[in-house]
């Protein structure tokens, strides 16, 4: 068996992993990077790029649909399924090459294609290969969770990891779970003509400001996506050629056929089959065990992106490479930060936020103001027909901005001067102050900032003091 000593290995090519080995090879440390599956991992293959690809070509149906809005009648889109499969398969090789084997053999990386086991604390086996590294990261991402649903192994269903393989449209998707997966790929296939069934236990978007996700609850109806909330799934079936789900709610029981089934109930780390136990790491249904620096219980080995009990966001993965760089590589004692992580559903319009939610600040016993600024009274929003949605902000009575969401077009971009707001410990006055382009979406977020001084600045004490000032010679 080859023996191979190296400075770091890394076991999961997915966003964190990449990273990681990327920059640790160019900073002149000895990598090995160890891949059982696709090079790219889940956000290239089977997540955010397939998803959004589909959603855009979605949008594109759309907005095809409301085009008399602006004087131009059009009839309705036809929609090639197989064309948009191929789109999606397009995007997807285009981005392939930055995470391909070939890209990180030339970047000095050692790559090995096989599942890693590891023997002991410091040892791990893959491919006919004995790695003792100084230090080890384990990057192995997550799965789609597969609920225990009565009948599920009886019949074809689809995950993230296969619905994007689809070349023909579904006539009926029943999709169960209404989180971020379910509501994107939902109202996506919905918009490209399939009739659509979302079925949540609980509430769409659960983990959002309810009074936000109300927008897009009524965006996805108006669509035509038929929703099923506080629906539980009692069991699944084969009905006919299709496929048949019985909820219950209000204790009734209603039968839902459809011609496809998408599992969405969220995600779980992939940990099984690494050898955990033999290494000293101690993880759990929600992850392995780390502390703020990434370490887990065994000192030579660091968790990072899905699989290290933390926010399962791409953008998150790539901040754990950073962590994960500079202590392993520069002994550096740099910490997971936390507080200013951004999350966006890109269903339309875009659900946004970061930072603390109302409810969050109030169950912490903060003292806040609630500022807000609708999209109806923004002009960009107004000339483009997208006035649903508004931005929202909590903040302190002094200023202090705890945490800020946008339900409305391109959220997701909107969002981020929060973030830097957030993240540098910023007041409101800073955002209030910025000199905003117009017409903007932009805009939002500045006034939703100034509404923070509209009481005191129409106040009868600042009439006063200007009728005294217009007094003076």
């Amino acid at each position: 068996m080859k023996s191979l000593e190296p400075d770091i290995c890394v076991i999961g090519a997915g966003s964190a992993g990449l990273s990681i080995a990327a920059g640790a090879s160019q900073m002149g440390a000895q990598t090995v990077l160890i891949e059982k599956a696709e090079m790219g991992g889940d956000c290239l293959n089977y997540g955010c790029v397939p998803s959004k690809s589909l959603l855009v070509a979605g949008r594109a149906a759309q907005a095809w649909r409301h085009t008399a809005a602006f004087g131009i009648d059009t009839p309705e889109p036809s929609v090639d399924f197989a064309r948009v499969h191929a789109h999606v398969r397009d995007v997807i090789d285009g981005i392939a090459p930055l995470d391909s084997e070939e890209r990180f053999t030339g970047l000095g990386v050692e790559v090995i294609r096989d599942a890693a086991l590891f023997e002991d604390e410091r040892t791990v086996v893959a491919n006919g290969a004995r790695i003792r590294a100084k230090r080890f990261v384990v990057a192995t991402g997550s799965r789609a969770s597969v609920p225990p649903i009565e009948g599920l192994e009886q019949i074809s269903y689809l995950t993230n990891e296969t619905v994007f393989s689809l070349t023909e449209r579904p006539e009926h998707l029943i999709v169960i779970g209404g989180g971020p997966i379910g509501s994107e790929l939902g109202q996506a296939f919905r918009h490209l003509g399939a009739r659509v069934s979302l079925i949540e236990m609980g509430s769409i978007l659960q983990n959002d400001d309810p009074e936000l996700v109300e927008v897009v609850r009524r965006r996805l109806t108006r669509d035509g996506v038929e929703l099923h909330e506080q629906a539980k799934v009692l069991r699944v079936g084969a009905a006919g050629n299709g496929v048949a789900a019985t909820v219950e709610r209000d204790g009734q029981e209603e039968r839902i056929e459809g011609s496809h089934l998408l599992l969405a109930a969220g995600r779980q780390p992939t940990v099984e089959g690494l050898g955990l136990e033999a290494a000293g790491v101690v993880y759990d249904r929600r992850g392995i065990k780390t502390d703020a620096r990434l370490r887990t219980t065994n000192k030579r080995v660091y968790a990072a992106g899905d699989v290290a009990s933390g926010p399962q966001f791409t953008h998150m993965a790539g901040h754990h490479a950073g962590i994960v760089i500079k202590n392993a590589l520069f002994r550096l004692p740099a910490k997971v930060e936390n507080r200013a992580v951004p999350w966006v559903t890109y269903t339309e319009p875009e659900l946004a936020h970061v930072g603390m939610t109302e409810a969050m600040a109030r169950k912490a016993g903060e003292r806040i103001n609630i500022l807000r600024w609708d999209f109806h009274e923004n002009d960009r929003a107004r000339a483009e027909r997208q006035t649903d949605g508004f931005c929202k902000a909590v903040v302190t009575p002094k200023g202090k901005i705890l945490g800020a969401s946008i339900v409305g077009p391109q959220a997701g971009e909107l969002i981020q001067p929060w973030v830097l707001a957030i993240a540098n410990g910023l007041k409101v006055s800073a955002m209030a102050q910025v000199i905003a382009p117009y017409p903007t979406l932009g805009e939002v977020s500045k006034r939703a900032a100034g509404s923070f001084y509209t009481p005191k600045l129409f106040s009868e004490r600042t009439k006063k003091i200007v009728r005294l000032l217009l007094r003076l010679p």
